[in-house]
């Protein structure tokens, strides 16, 4: 059963659904830009069979405050703040696109708060096309202003982004949607590469996986998680 719920974390209300027992280990899943927590909808239940399962709307995205400040570390913020007011120790924590670079930006800075890291069709940390973001068509529910910013940030961040991959030290799964996705695909084995304890796999499904695969997704997530 899915339920949802809100929580204030420091002047940001942030909206999460949850699924699976309430005494399972807690998995976080980030969804990407333009998305919501929604975007989980079809591999949220099947990880809850193992797992106590959170998905979080990030800030400027679904039923989260809009706030007027926007960037990865200021999400990455939110979702650190996010567990302490939960009470979750230790989590597995999977990010798909921009929700995949908050979850590395945690893993970096706060390792003790990251059990395993999943990320999934995530744009690696080098200048480039930051890859597919919002919706083509019908009503969005994020703030453009969100969008815009991050879009910018994941294009350009920074000459010294990819030496933060080696501070990572959490066991992490990298998933690539192959051929079919518009994301840069060499860039993910790039960035393998560069993470300490890290491996790579493919689950053909473009862009989102995890909706498209969403059993294939999250049977990979599992067995990582307990291997």
């Amino acid at each position: 059963m899915e339920d949802q719920s809100v929580v204030d974390v420091g002047d940001v209300r942030l909206a999460y659904r949850t699924w699976g027992d309430s005494y399972g280990s807690p998995v976080v899943l980030l969804h990407g830009l333009g998305g919501s927590a929604a975007d989980w909808e079809e591999a949220g239940p099947l990880l809850g069979q193992e797992w106590r399962v959170f998905a979080l709307d990030l800030r400027g995205h679904g039923e989260s405050d809009w706030p007027d400040a926007y960037d990865l570390e200021l999400m990455a913020e939110d979702v650190v703040g996010f567990l302490g007011e939960l009470e979750l120790d230790r989590v597995g924590l999977v990010g798909h696109g921009m929700g995949g670079a908050v979850a590395r930006l945690v893993a970096q800075e706060h390792s003790d708060r990251v059990e395993r890291l999943v990320l999934v069709e995530t744009p690696a940390p080098f200048p480039g096309d930051p890859g597919p973001a919002g919706r083509p068509e019908g009503p969005v529910d994020y703030d453009e202003n969100a969008v815009a910013a991050v879009r910018a940030q994941l294009a350009e961040p920074g000459p010294g982004a990819p030496d933060g991959l080696g501070d990572i030290v959490s066991p992490t799964l990298i998933v690539t949607g192959g051929p079919d996705s518009a994301l840069e695909q060499h860039r993910q084995a790039d960035m393998a590469s560069l993470i300490p304890d890290s491996r790579l796999i493919t689950v053909p499904g473009g862009h989102r996986p995890h909706r498209t695969r969403a059993d294939q997704v999250a049977a990979h997530i599992t067995e990582f998680f307990t291997s």
